[in-house]
C-alpha cells in the first residue's frame, strides 16, 4: 500500500492546483476573498503547539463542498503554516477508499492532517455538521428516483446547494469552525 508520505510528495501544492482549476476557480477565489479569519481565535494559538504541520486534501474540481470547504481551509493554512497538497481523487482511488464516508461513500473533500513524519493525526471531511444537515434537509424534498422529475428536481436541488454555498458567510464559518474543532479534539 503506497503511504501517505508518497501520496503527499506526488501531489499538488494547493496554490497550484487552484490556478488549474477550470470548473470552480472562481468561486473558490471569491469565497477566498470574501471570508476571513475571526480575530483573536485562541483556538489557533492551542492548535500551533499540536503536532500538525501537513494537509493531504482528496478532492476533484467539479465538488461543490470542496469549492466551499477549500478556501477555508487555504485561509486555516495560511495562519497555521501548513503545507498543504492535493490528491486527484479519480486518479487512483486506493487512497480515497481508505477515507470513505460511512463506509461506502467516496465523498469528497477529505482533509488528512499530518505530522512531520507524515503520520496521520487526523482526518475532517467531507462537510460540517451544519452543511450536512442543510444538504440532507434539502435533499429529503426530492421526489422518488423513479419520478419522472426527479433528474429536474435534482439539478434545482444542486442549484440551491450551490448557490448556499457560494453566497453563505455562516455556512463558512460552520466550516472553520468544524475544522479547527476537529483539530483540537482529533
Amino acid at each position: 500500500m503506497t503511504s501517505l508520505e508518497t501520496y503527499f510528495k506526488n501531489s499538488q501544492p494547493l496554490d497550484q492546483y487552484i490556478e488549474d482549476m477550470t470548473e470552480n476557480q472562481e468561486n473558490v477565489l471569491s469565497i477566498y476573498n470574501s471570508f476571513s479569519i475571526p480575530q483573536d481565535d485562541e483556538r489557533l494559538e492551542k492548535i500551533k503547539s499540536l503536532p500538525y504541520s501537513k494537509v493531504l486534501v482528496i478532492t476533484e474540481d467539479w465538488c461543490g463542498d470542496a469549492m466551499m470547504n477549500l478556501p477555508i481551509l487555504k485561509h486555516i493554512s495560511e495562519a497555521l503554516h501548513f503545507e498543504v497538497r492535493v490528491f486527484h481523487r479519480d486518479e487512483n482511488t486506493d487512497l480515497i477508499d481508505q477515507y470513505l464516508t460511512n463506509g461506502t461513500a467516496r465523498s469528497i473533500p477529505i482533509f488528512v492532517f499530518l505530522n512531520d513524519e507524515f503520520e496521520q493525526q487526523t482526518v475532517w471531511g467531507p462537510r460540517s455538521r451544519h452543511a450536512q444537515n442543510f444538504v440532507d434537509e434539502t435533499r429529503s424534498k426530492l421526489p422518488a428516483k423513479d419520478d419522472p422529475t426527479f433528474d429536474d428536481k435534482a439539478a434545482e436541488t444542486h442549484a440551491i446547494i450551490s448557490n448556499r454555498y457560494k453566497t453563505d458567510s455562516q455556512m463558512w464559518k460552520y466550516v472553520y469552525d468544524s475544522i479547527l474543532d476537529k483539530l483540537i479534539t482529533k
